[in-house]
């Protein structure tokens, strides 16, 4: 199997969902450029900068603003779009806002994505689904230890549980209706994310971005706390290499954690922070907020070995390329750069470089 080569991608009808956001961003830009035909359904970007609105819409086929919520409406969309192949990212995906409103959460998470799938199964029949979750589906013992797919799912926050189920709803869908369909349907678990264009509330990397911008320091919650860290392109590639996969009729599992390599040592936040600050040139100025927020785990690691062993994926880039690479955009975003130009030199650095 080629890596994202052209022949699987150029004019394949791909639906993404939450093509609006930072993942979603890069993703629908990525398949576009391989020559898919990206449809994308999402709500819209929230105020302020927002990679979407950087790079445009051309490189897509069209641009849906719309609620997954709304079965009737997905329901009607996913009949135009008429996919191959399907792609959904659209979430609620913040852990602090799921404490502040837990029904928006579960509603978005879990019914978006059976509103979604039940209208796959009624309105189309594409050649793969693929659902992305988290690595936050796992029930946390706080040990620090690499959970595996095989691990009990669960949840202390609602955004935590609300993957946790979607991935039981997914499961229901697959062995319900997918299976004796033929479509093959399967989760994907990433790992924390960062690179370029991120402009979300309540995340490290945004939030430092805005704190330079403003000339002030950043509160680092939690800043002894560890996450598996990776590049937006290095998850990326691996759900792309999979839903590639399964529509090719491979033999896989059902859900595949993504995250970076077995040997790459634990990074705090604190530490993450820094290295930003230290690859951007500029003095470290770091805050703790006052007063405690609510609970977030401590420490998170995913083993992505099965991905390795049965997909043949493994993440390109180092930790510290890493964070380069995420530092670069920033730079060059607030030197003025084009945002679609640094996106797509990036994507290309990236293909350029040995699987």
């Amino acid at each position: 199997m080629e890596d994202l080569g052209v022949s699987f991608w150029a004019g394949k009808r791909v639906l993404l969902t939450g093509h609006t956001g930072f993942k979603g961003a890069w993703a629908g830009r990525w398949m576009a450029r391989r020559g898919a035909e990206v449809t994308g359904i999402a709500l819209p970007p929230e105020p302020g900068p927002a990679l979407y609105d950087s790079l445009g819409q051309d490189h897509l086929a069209a641009s849906h603003m719309a609620d997954l919520r709304d079965a009737g409406w997905t329901a009607e969309l996913v009949r135009a779009a008429r996919p191959e192949i399907v792609l959904h990212l659209a979430a609620q995906p913040l852990v602090r806002l799921s404490y502040a409103d837990p029904v928006l959460t579960f509603g978005s998470n879990v019914m978006g994505t059976v509103h979604l799938l039940d209208a796959l199964r009624r309105e189309a029949r594409p050649e793969a689904v693929l659902v992305v979750t988290s690595d936050k589906v796992y029930e946390n013992d706080n040990s620090g230890r690499a959970f595996a797919e095989t691990d009990r799912l669960g949840g202390h926050d609602p955004y935590s549980a609300s993957k946790a189920a979607t991935e039981i709803a997914v499961a229901s869908f697959r062995r319900a209706f997918f299976a004796e369909a033929g479509v093959p349907l399967a989760t994907a678990r990433g790992g924390n994310v960062i690179g370029g264009g991120d402009f979300s509330a309540d995340r490290l990397v945004p939030d430092i971005v805005r704190a330079l911008m403003a000339g002030t320091p950043p509160e680092i919650r939690n800043p002894g706390a560890t996450r598996p860290w990776q590049h937006v392109l290095d998850c990326l590639d691996g759900y792309l290499t999979f839903v590639q996969a399964l529509a090719e009729g491979r033999a896989l599992p059902e859900a595949l954690n993504f995250g970076p390599a077995p040997d790459t040592p634990a990074v705090t936040v604190a530490e993450l922070a820094e290295g930003l600050y230290a690859a951007l040139g500029r003095k470290p100025m770091l805050s703790t907020p006052a007063e405690r927020g609510p609970h977030e785990m401590a420490h998170l690691a995913i083993d992505a070995g099965l991905a390795a062993r049965t997909l043949g994926w493994r993440p390109r880039l180092s930790g510290a390329e890493t964070l380069d690479l995420t530092a670069r955009w920033y730079a060059g975003f607030l030197a003025g750069e084009d945002a679609a130009r640094l996106t797509d030199q990036q994507i290309d650095q990236y293909q350029d470089r040995t699987p």
